[in-house]
């Protein structure tokens, strides 16, 4: 098996291989060194298996799907991923197989609410979920400080003393550590409990990334910054949410609300299904669609995507456009679907 970092830089990007079979994963891979990948692939003579993003960044544009479209090879993430572009969606416990090279997917959340770690071997790539000698925020939305207690303390530390933990991340100049190590002397873990580590976390009072909007918003949506206006953040956290049991009754009233779907085609008629009467308006095309849906403007409106998240940047835009009574389906169809609501395909 071959595993090496590719970036060589604060912002980590691994290469699992098969010797034997010749095939490769690519995990987090950053959108400005495609071309240093492909030339990676090439020279080892390497065919693209899986190309894997442990979570949604939000400090750099991910280079996944342009990779996935350029390869042929699937992308796979979490199923609570946002993307569009998702080929594979996996849970925790499922294995990946590169080649003769088996790979256990552990679902770590807490950073992100799609945050997913990859056993290989002797050697869990963490994410951003744990680092060496410290942790990931968990202050972006849908982080979760006790969640990330848990993944770590929970599943991480259980693994061997012995496993190489090797991050999305690192700004110290830090090449890999060990579960033992970390349990031993990371500072914000060892011998910490539950409710301290989520004080910690909660008091860390970090600036956000530079260019927070123009990498996360592309990332978790693949509509480029040029395509559309994106919301601030504080328009994204105004935005209201509605649960799907919520909705499911408002939907029975006597005046039931307009139900907004902005996924691609693929996505309405997928796996998920769609709410019956939903119209569906791609995010990309939201803004410059606006105007037919002025009719609606006197009406409640509810957005609608796979996880909850680009509907809420779609409620946000239209909020901002004058629509004044329009919320958010909270989780989307991936919690529509897993509450048991009726959907069309």
């Amino acid at each position: 098996m071959l595993l090496i970092e590719l970036n060589h830089a604060k912002c980590k990007c691994y290469l699992i291989a098969s010797n034997a079979a010749r095939k490769a994963a690519l995990v987090d891979p950053r959108r400005e060194e495609i071309g240093r990948y492909l030339g990676v692939l090439a020279y080892y003579g390497l065919k693209l298996e899986f190309v894997i993003d442990t979570h949604t960044h939000a400090d750099h544009r991910s280079g996944a799907a342009e990779i996935s479209d350029l390869t042929a090879a699937p992308l796979v993430m979490h199923r609570r991923a946002p993307s569009p572009h998702v080929a594979i969606h996996v849970e925790d416990g499922q294995q990946l197989t590169i080649g003769d090279v088996p790979m256990q997917v552990l679902y770590t959340p807490g950073h992100t609410p799609d945050s997913i770690s990859l056993r290989v071997g002797g050697w869990v790539m963490t994410g951003d979920c744990l680092m060496i000698h410290g942790t990931g925020r968990a202050d972006f939305a849908g982080g979760d400080a006790g969640r990330q207690y848990d993944s770590i303390v929970g599943k991480l530390f259980t693994l061997p003393d012995a496993t190489l933990v090797l991050p999305a991340h690192d700004y110290r100049g830090h090449k890999q550590s060990t579960i033992g190590e970390e349990k031993l002397s990371n500072p914000r873990l060892a011998g910490k409990s539950r409710a301290e580590y989520v004080e910690l976390m909660h008091n860390l009072g970090l600036p956000l990334p530079d260019g927070i909007q123009e990498a996360l918003q592309p990332n978790q949506s693949e509509v480029d910054a040029g395509q559309i206006k994106f919301p601030n953040l504080a328009q994204l956290d105004a935005v209201r949410q509605l649960a799907p049991p919520e909705l499911g009754e408002r939907l029975s009233g006597s005046s039931p609300p307009v139900l907004i779907d902005v996924r691609e085609e693929m996505e309405f008629r997928g796996e998920l299904g769609h709410i019956a009467g939903a119209i569906r308006v791609p995010l990309a095309e939201l803004a410059e669609r606006a105007a037919d849906l002025m009719h609606f403007r006197e009406r409640d409106i509810v957005t609608i995507c796979r996880v909850g998240v680009r509907s809420t940047t779609a409620a946000a835009i239209l909020t901002g456009l004058g629509f004044e009574r329009v919320w958010n389906l909270r989780g989307g169809m991936l919690e529509w679907a897993d509450a048991g609501m009726p959907v069309e395909r």
